[in-house]
């Protein structure tokens, strides 16, 4: 399985190491036509306003819509999440709007106020190591929204079919069970297009 994760900005090496260690391949996508090779896509962390003007610029915000329609999964970290978010809390535009679901930026603080925490994620059998820096966090969701894990009431992690979120670090942690649980959704696209 070959996940690709997008090297516009943020913790791409990382994501890249805690895809392998969960037995996929990772590869750094500058280019959409780097998306035709992929099973899935991870859209990192880093500045999502910056990152959707980069995914604009080089052309990415098309092709990854065509990547998502194709029914391969996308996973959404921090501004990722952001990235893939419906709707954006004191925002008209959003990015993506892939995913249903209403999200508010830098909801837990300036960067002073970053923690981690272990976190129960549904379909994960241990708690997940979970990094928050100037994390957003999902506000509300649609229907066809599953939430995965909330912290303090506030959800932190959902999923809707082939998309996945986190408003959390995964890929700072040695933890990489949540990337493990994303290969898990690749094989089941794969799959079910076969």
């Amino acid at each position: 399985m070959k996940i690709g994760v997008l090297a516009l900005q943020g913790a791409v090496a990382e994501h890249i190491r805690s895809i392998e260690a969960a037995g996929g391949e990772g590869v750094g996508v500058k280019r959409p036509e780097e998306l035709q090779d992929l099973d899935g896509l991870i859209i990192p962390g880093g500045e999502s306003t910056t990152i959707g003007k980069l995914m604009r610029k080089y052309g990415f915000i098309d092709a990854v819509r065509a990547f998502s329609e194709q029914g391969k999964p996308i996973f959404g970290t921090c501004a990722g999440l952001i990235v893939l978010a419906d709707r954006i809390d004191g925002q008209e535009d959003a990015h993506l709007e892939l995913m249903d679901m209403t999200v508010a930026r830098n909801a837990f603080g300036r960067q002073r106020e970053s923690f981690e925490t272990d976190l129960d994620v549904k379909g994960i059998d241990q708690p997940v190591r979970a990094v928050f820096i100037r994390a957003p966090l999902i506000k509300e969701v649609g229907p066809s929204v599953d939430v995965l894990s909330t912290y303090k009431d506030e959800i932190v992690t959902a999923r809707q079919g082939h998309l996945l979120a986190s408003s959390y670090h995964p890929e700072l942690t040695d933890d990489y069970r949540l990337h493990a649980y994303f290969l898990d959704m690749v094989k089941e696209a794969a799959a079910a297009k076969s």
